[in-house]
């Protein structure tokens, strides 16, 4: 009887705890942004631009990689369309790409935390504006995304930008 109540006690907790070890999963990319999702943020920058924005992502995970299109459209109607390819190399790590990024954008994710930087041209053409962004992703408890970056130039900040993602 007594090894009987010790199993049924076992089951218990641990019927109990699985719904928190779930969560406490380290979340990936491809769970969160496969399908649609959608975003509002904000781009604040030294010199004075302030630039509200909200965007439609539709992302494809193939297995290995995840094509994520974003459709931006900014506060004072200007549209603009991105597309990241982020390939799985490793649990919690991935290599990623966009037409405005020079070069790879490392992600490592930490639990509820991913955190990359990388390389943006913002003025692309013939004379280059290069900045980096420095961005950190925190899964929330309500199961939105916090992107929080800052953005520097020669090494000093310059910009910050603030996006809430969520599922559609």
């Amino acid at each position: 009887m007594r090894r009987t109540g010790l199993i049924i006690i076992a089951a218990i907790l641990a019927i109990i705890a699985l719904p928190h070890l779930a969560s406490a999963r380290d979340f990936a990319l491809e769970d969160f942004f496969a399908g649609r999702s959608v975003a509002q943020g904000e781009f604040k920058a030294i010199n004075g631009v302030d630039r509200k924005f909200r965007v439609a992502l539709t992302g494809r995970w193939n297995g290995r990689q995840l094509t994520l299109r974003e459709d931006f459209v900014y506060a004072d109607g200007q549209r603009e369309r991105k597309t990241w390819r982020f390939i799985k190399t490793a649990p919690g790590r991935y290599s990623g790409t966009r037409e405005d990024v020079v070069g790879p954008a490392e992600v490592t994710i930490k639990g509820d935390v991913a955190r990359y930087s990388y390389l943006v041209d913002i003025a692309p053409g013939p004379k280059q504006n290069i900045v980096r962004f420095h961005d950190t992703i925190r899964r929330q408890p309500d199961g939105t995304l916090l992107n929080t970056a800052w953005v520097s130039k020669f090494g000093f900040p310059v910009a910050t930008v603030r996006v809430v993602f969520s599922k559609k």
